[in-house]
């Protein structure tokens, strides 16, 4: 293959390309579909890698190395005694404990 062969000249590149976007224009919706359907695949499949992924061992010691709430058992017995010196606060508990998410 000789160099003169070969004529690849800047100036007509822009009038090569609209050609070419003509040419692919017609195949626009297959293409659009084609995309929509790649990318949908792709969610789908990281979706299902991620349902069926099991927690290493780091996570699990993790989760078991956390602490579980403590309540002081002097703070749970002043409570109890303020509800039952206080007709207003027991009201104010049953009310709470009746129906928590009532006003």
């Amino acid at each position: 293959m000789k160099n003169n062969d070969i004529h690849f000249d800047l100036k007509s590149l822009p009038q090569l390309m609209g050609d070419l976007f003509h040419r692919l224009s017609r195949y626009a919706p297959i293409m659009f579909f084609v995309l929509i359907a790649v990318v949908y695949g792709f969610v789908l499949l990281r979706i299902t890698m991620l349902a069926n992924l099991q927690p290493t061992n780091s996570d699990v010691s993790g989760e078991i190395a956390q602490l579980t709430p403590h309540i002081d058992k002097n703070a749970v017995q002043q409570l109890q005694g303020l509800e039952d010196n206080s007709v207003n606060v027991k009201s104010l508990f049953e009310d709470a404990r009746n129906n928590p998410f009532g006003e």
